[in-house]
């Protein structure tokens, strides 16, 4: 069977991002490494052992296109409007929370965060029907 470990996205300012998952996410620097043309940064923290790379292509300053294939990250916390009022008191963009329903039957509750460079984070309440571990 196969283990996911990690997911990668393009970014263009190392500090600024790192910044951004740190306060919004918890999830700090556990490895870097510098190639000529390019930085890889993996971002994780104790509660899992997947990590988010970063990828940082030297000399890029333009924005990446998202295109219209890339949906999003999730990540679960403890207490989502808790997580919610944090972030968006720290001026992160963050939508409402909402309640997904499905039969009468609450299927989660959820925000989604978007990163520096418009990537999307739907951040979930844990212990919620389904896998939000």
């Amino acid at each position: 069977m196969a283990k996911m470990i990690h997911s990668m996205l393009r970014v263009l300012d190392e500090a600024r991002s790192t910044h951004f998952y740190a306060d919004t996410l918890g999830i700090k620097p556990v490895g870097r490494f510098e190639f000529e043309s390019f930085t890889l940064v993996y971002l994780a923290n104790d509660e899992q052992t997947f990590e988010l790379e970063l990828t940082i292509n030297h000399g890029r300053t333009e924005p990446y296109d998202l295109g219209e294939g890339y949906g999003h990250l999730a990540v679960s916390v403890a207490d989502v409007q808790a997580e919610h009022d944090r972030m968006e008191a720290a001026g992160h963009p963050v939508t409402p929370v909402k309640t997904l329903e499905n039969k009468g039957q609450v299927v989660g509750q959820f925000f989604f965060l978007t990163d520096p460079d418009g990537y999307k984070i739907e951040v979930l309440q844990r212990g919620a029907p389904g896998r939000f571990l």
